[in-house]
C-alpha cells in the first residue's frame, strides 16, 4: 500500500525562503505547496512559517492576506503542527521590538529583541553554531551532542517560560534557537540551509503525529 505524502502548506506572506524550505519538504518525500490560499493552508496536514525580513511588515502582510485569522483556526483550534523558521519562529511571540512595538501571535509568551553586541562579535549573527538540546523534543529525534544549523538574524526571542525553549545557543550570550508548545514548533535557526541536521530536523517535524 502506498503512503500518503504530508501534505505541508509553506506559507507565502512575501517574505522568506520559500523555494529552498520547499526543496528541502520535498527531498524528504513531503508535499509542499507555497501559498497564500487560507483553503489550502486549512486542508494541509502541516503548516509552515518561513521568514527573512522585519516583523512589523511580517505580521502586517498576514493580517492583510487574512492569514492570522486561519493560523490560529488550523493550528491553536485544530491542533495542526506548525514550525515557524526565523522570523516565523519570532511572530509566535507576544510582541516585538523590532523598529516599533509590534504584537506577535501570542502563542509563546515572550517578547522578541535585539540580539546583545559583544566584542568581537557581528550583528547580524550570520554562520554556523551549535545548539545545547534542553529538554526532549520530537524536532530532535536521533540527534546526540550538539548538532549544529546555521543562522542569519539580528533579533531573537525571549520566552517568559523557560519550559518552551528545547534548544540554546551562545552568541554574546545564550538564547533560544528552538521552541515547542504542544503541536507548536518553532527554530531560530535555518533547516533549510543547514544539511543534513537539516534535513533530519524536518524529516522529525512531518512525522511528528502529536
Amino acid at each position: 500500500m502506498t503512503t500518503r505524502p504530508i501534505e505541508v502548506a509553506l506559507i507565502d506572506y512575501g517574505l522568506g525562503n520559500l523555494r529552498s524550505v520547499a526543496k528541502m519538504l520535498a527531498t524528504i518525500g513531503a508535499k509542499a505547496t507555497i501559498t497564500s490560499d487560507p483553503d489550502v493552508v486549512r486542508r494541509a496536514d502541516k503548516v509552515v512559517l518561513p521568514g527573512v525580513g522585519a516583523f512589523p511588515k511580517a505580521r502586517a502582510n498576514l493580517q492583510e492576506l487574512n492569514l492570522i485569522e486561519v493560523l490560529e483556526e488550523v493550528v491553536i483550534k485544530r491542533g495542526k503542527a506548525y514550525l515557524g523558521i526565523c522570523l516565523g519562529m519570532q511572530l509566535l511571540a507576544t510582541e516585538s521590538f523590532e523598529g516599533e512595538r509590534t504584537a506577535g501571535f501570542g502563542w509563546i509568551p515572550g517578547r522578541v529583541q535585539a540580539l546583545a553586541k559583544g566584542p568581537g562579535l557581528r550583528v547580524p549573527h550570520m554562520g554556523w553554531n551549535d545548539i545545547s538540546i534542553k529538554r526532549k523534543s520530537e524536532l530532535f529525534t536521533d540527534f546526540h551532542g550538539r548538532p549544529t544549523f546555521y543562522f542569519t538574524h539580528t533579533y531573537n526571542l525571549l520566552c517568559e517560560d523557560q519550559r518552551d525553549v528545547v534548544a540554546t545557543t551562545n552568541y554574546g550570550g545564550s538564547f533560544a534557537a528552538a521552541v515547542q508548545k504542544d503541536n507548536i514548533f518553532g527554530t531560530q535557526f535555518h533547516p533549510e540551509k543547514s544539511q543534513t541536521h537539516g534535513r533530519i530536523l524536518m524529516e522529525n517535524f512531518c512525522q511528528w503525529r502529536g
